[in-house]
């Protein structure tokens, strides 16, 4: 069983900044794929970004965003530069302990989730 708790969420204007964060507990997910999922109002759950080997994301963020991991901390990142409105949505942080080998992740490649953090970005 892991835990995700997600944080770092809030408000900002749009080209502005924010980190949110995503701590695990209860097993250590250092060897594990982790991914940033986001869910909009009225929209599907999509993608975001992915890092196992490597670092995975969405057209729509690339060069904006950044993931990252404190294997440390047992703990990962989502840098969010450049902000736009459109970014705006419930960041959901998941790790899978299968074996992803696509480069845009879908849902049902996660095994457990954590609750979600909202951000806003005003216009």
């Amino acid at each position: 069983q892991v835990q995700l708790v997600e944080s770092g969420g809030g408000l900002v204007q749009a080209g502005g900044s924010l980190r949110v964060s995503c701590a695990a507990s209860g097993r250590t997910i250092s060897n594990y794929a982790m991914g940033w999922f986001r869910q909009a109002p009225g929209k599907e759950r999509e993608f975001v970004a992915g890092i196992n080997w490597g670092t995975f994301y969405r057209d729509s963020v690339k060069g904006r965003f950044t993931i990252s991991r404190d294997n440390a901390k047992n703990t990962v990142y989502l840098q969010m530069n450049s902000l736009k409105a459109d970014d705006t949505a419930v960041y959901y942080c998941a790790v899978s302990f299968r074996l992803i080998t696509a480069t845009l992740w879908q849902s049902r490649d996660m095994d457990y989730w954590g609750k979600g953090t909202l951000v806003t970005v005003s216009s």
